[in-house]
């Protein structure tokens, strides 16, 4: 019987020599294709809603946004150049503190930011604050069992007022899973760019940029891709530190087990970070209700 990346290669009409499995998660199996002394990675998507990566792809490429090379694709896969074959290399724990590298990824997220504004069916992606809702956060509060702290009465009084505000940032394409093993940087290290966009989204501008600086080495790469990143509207910093305290509570309470990666904003609740970021956001904009 034929596997499903058997399948996939022969209805892209691709001769190969060799598949070799790499990975098999949550329904998407990743595998190098040998074919005529050249190397591809072929992504199978088992379950339909991983299946968006693929018109990702094609959206970033049509919106002139730099990614790899598509060289075949079908309706639950694509086939993509192989990074260890190509210009590029695989992105490595030591980038994340290298100036250089991270100036090259703030290059790369402008290019994303600017050019995903132009994109005509933005309005169709997922938004990182639809998770937002009075129902959410009952279930954070009973999950993390914080519900008499006081920040959650302050956030229910002016729930609207707060989500409202978020849902009025003007949106653009952002990537939402930043992460070195998500990197690939040219061997002459003149460009560097994210791939994997299966969490490619629409959100504002500050999302992205709080997401790559929260998981840099050092200041000096912090500072390094926001010099090269440019300007932005720096107004969204203050929402910001409520919106992804909630979204990420929100996800990790949604899993098995709570992970260790939501600790630290967990911890900003309790030690009443986020009452402070919430009053002050309330007193910059007229006042609780």
């Amino acid at each position: 019987m034929l596997t499903l990346a058997e399948k996939e290669i022969k209805r892209m009409n691709i001769r190969h020599d060799n598949l070799s499995l790499i990975r098999d998660k949550d329904g998407v199996s990743v595998w190098r294709v040998a074919a005529d002394h050249k190397s591809y990675v072929m992504k199978c998507f088992e379950r339909a809603e991983y299946r968006r990566e693929i018109e990702n792809y094609h959206t970033l490429i049509s919106l002139k946004i730099p990614t790899l090379a598509v060289i075949a694709y079908t309706g639950s896969s694509i086939l993509l150049e192989d990074i260890e074959r190509s210009v590029y290399r695989l992105g490595i724990p030591e980038d994340m503190s290298n100036p250089k590298i991270t100036a090259l990824l703030g290059q790369w997220y402008k290019t994303l930011h600017e050019n995903g504004r132009l994109y005509k069916n933005l309005h169709q992606l997922y938004d990182e604050c639809d998770c937002l809702t009075a129902d959410k956060l009952n279930m954070l509060m009973s999950v993390t069992d914080t519900g008499d702290l006081p920040v959650w009465h302050l956030i229910g009084g002016n729930f609207d007022k707060i989500k409202s505000a978020a849902m009025r940032l003007p949106r653009t394409l952002t990537y939402n899973d930043f992460y070195y093993t998500n990197l690939a940087v040219a061997r002459d290290e003149t460009s560097a760019i994210m791939y994997d966009y299966n969490m490619l989204g629409k959100g504002y501008v500050y999302s992205d940029i709080r997401n790559v600086c929260s998981s840099l080495g050092n200041e000096d790469a912090c500072t390094a891709f926001k010099a090269a990143y440019g300007k932005f509207d720096e107004s969204e910093i203050v929402l910001d530190e409520i919106i992804s305290t909630l979204q990420t509570l929100i996800v990790a309470c949604e899993r098995d087990s709570f992970p260790s990666w939501a600790q630290e904003s967990l911890d900003f609740v309790k030690d009443g970070g986020l009452l402070v970021a919430v009053e002050k956001y309330l007193a910059d904009n007229n006042g609780a209700q």
